[in-house]
């Protein structure tokens, strides 16, 4: 739990890399379109279980994302995607009684200083999507091949 009484289920991280892409590289409008076709491209039978939940791409992790996860600042580049919400195995992360939509972030800074090329980028928000999207149905990290 962190310091607001919310626990967060975790989070998509990938060994140390050393940043190899500036972040403006690729446009907010692209990577948001690319986030989009990730989560299109999921089965249609999933798409349908999403309608409570939000998808938002931030530029960085926040501070307060960091903190729930146990990453300090300087670790911000491992946090490429986080859920924030209950699963629909019942799991609450939120108080008892709260109605606050679920939330996928996927961060975009991470990401582009993590790839190297445009299939890596697209990839990697497909890989992040989906293993974000693996929480709100129940699963862990240790369930997802990523």
């Amino acid at each position: 739990m962190n310091n607001a009484g919310v626990s967060v289920i975790f989070i998509t991280t990938l060994v140390d890399c050393f940043p190899r892409m500036p972040s403006g590289w690729l446009s907010r409008q692209d990577f948001e379109r690319l986030v989009a076709e990730a989560v299109k491209g999921l089965p249609k039978e999933f798409r349908r279980r999403l309608e409570n939940v939000a998808i938002e791409v931030q530029e960085e992790p926040s501070g307060e994302a960091l903190e729930a996860v146990g990453l300090e600042p300087a670790e911000s580049d491992e946090l490429l995607g986080l859920y924030w919400g209950r699963s629909i195995q019942g799991d609450s992360f939120f108080d008892a009684g709260g109605q606050l939509p679920d939330r996928v972030y996927i961060y975009r800074g991470p990401i582009l200083r993590l790839c190297e090329t445009e299939e890596d980028v697209v990839r990697e928000v497909q890989e992040t999507v989906v293993h974000e999207i693996g929480h709100h149905f129940g699963l862990s990290d240790d369930d997802m091949p990523f």
